[in-house]
């Protein structure tokens, strides 16, 4: 019979048919079902298991689990996406959704939050991170203007692994320690020879006797087996070093509402975990350290600490200068971070 003299379908039924193919089609379409969520970038600079990208795939568990599967966070660790030095122009342009920077890498950027790179003495990763949130939360700088920030966190802070024993300021004279950033002008203000070179390079460097020691934080004993080469271990709490998770500012307004406010709820809770994972992690390297190598933990007496940080205020003095040259209310901001670190640091 020919098709234009068969009886035409009810309307209901001919939609019914419709969407019922359709339905199917769609059921066949492999990753259908994952094509609405939304994939983000996050590039990170150092290696896979070290904290910053530890807490890297921490976040994106918990984006990933808070908004249902809305949103999908692919990670590139060690460097492989942006590095360290353009991480912070990278993000600005659009190379990468979502970075990690290493404030220390960006120098006279930060004019305000710089001050977390000064010797200011907090003794635990978990007070300085919650303290560099809680200034950028109150203050919200003019410098992150570009950018999104997500959470920011800090390292533990830097004491001195040696070969000898370490217990007084005149001991630092003339010693060859390997530091970066504000860990080498810590050192030279106190007396010692900072060293620059890659972590990877230290271990060689201590065989060699090119260096006498490290000034990091106690992690790096497990992390690079730093325990194995140095068995004395002095607390100095020096520095920590600040870090920034930002976001391309496009990206953050393209986001829908519900998606921002997941990101905004975990801020502060992210700079709090990330601080306690690490602490926990220093513990267990210095755990470990002393059971399989039979380190020691040297505490400098307060008289030496007091001295250490009457020749270190030089370092935020300078501070203070670039800092107001900038237009930030340094001294305001100083005693705003000291009462942060006497609220935390406990």
């Amino acid at each position: 019979m020919n098709a234009r003299f068969l009886p035409a379908a009810p309307a209901g039924k001919a939609a019914l048919a419709l969407a019922a193919a359709l339905l199917a089609v769609a059921c066949l379409l492999p990753g259908a079902a994952r094509a609405q969520a939304l994939t983000l970038s996050y590039a990170n600079f150092p290696p896979a298991p070290t904290f910053p990208c530890v807490q890297m795939e921490r976040w994106a568990q918990e984006v990933r689990a808070r908004t249902q599967g809305k949103v999908e966070i692919q990670t590139y660790p060690g460097s492989t996406l942006l590095g360290a030095k353009n991480m912070w122009s990278g993000v600005i342009q659009g190379q990468a959704d979502i970075g990690c920077i290493s404030m220390a890498y960006q120098p006279g950027v930060f004019p305000m939050m710089s001050v977390f790179e000064q010797p200011l003495g907090f003794s635990s990763a978990t007070a300085a991170s919650m303290a560099l949130w809680e200034l950028y939360a109150a203050r919200r700088p003019e410098e992150f203007a570009r950018v999104k920030v997500l959470t920011l966190f800090a390292s533990a802070p830097s004491n001195i692994m040696c070969k000898e024993p370490v217990t007084s300021l005149a001991q630092l004279k003339g010693m060859e320690l390997r530091a970066s950033g504000g860990a080498s002008l810590a050192l030279e203000i106190l007396g010692a020879t900072p060293v620059s070179m890659p972590a990877s390079e230290t271990p060689e460097a201590l065989q060699k006797g090119l260096i006498k020691g490290v000034l990091s934080s106690f992690d790096w004993l497990k992390d690079f087996n730093f325990a194995e080469h140095l068995k004395y271990q002095t607390v100095t709490n020096l520095v920590v070093y600040p870090f920034a998770v930002i976001m391309n500012l496009d990206k953050w307004n393209a986001l829908p509402d519900d998606v921002k406010a997941v990101f905004d709820g975990l801020s502060a809770e992210q700079a709090e975990w990330t601080g306690r994972y690490l602490d926990a992690h220093v513990r267990e390297s210095l755990d470990w350290a002393r059971e399989k190598h039979g380190i020691e933990v040297i505490e400098l007496p307060r008289a030496e600490l007091d001295k250490a940080e009457a020749e270190l205020a030089v370092m935020i003095d300078a501070w203070k200068e670039r800092a107001e040259a900038k237009g930030v209310p340094a001294d305001a901001v100083l005693a705003e971070v000291r009462a942060l670190r006497q609220k935390h640091d406990k």
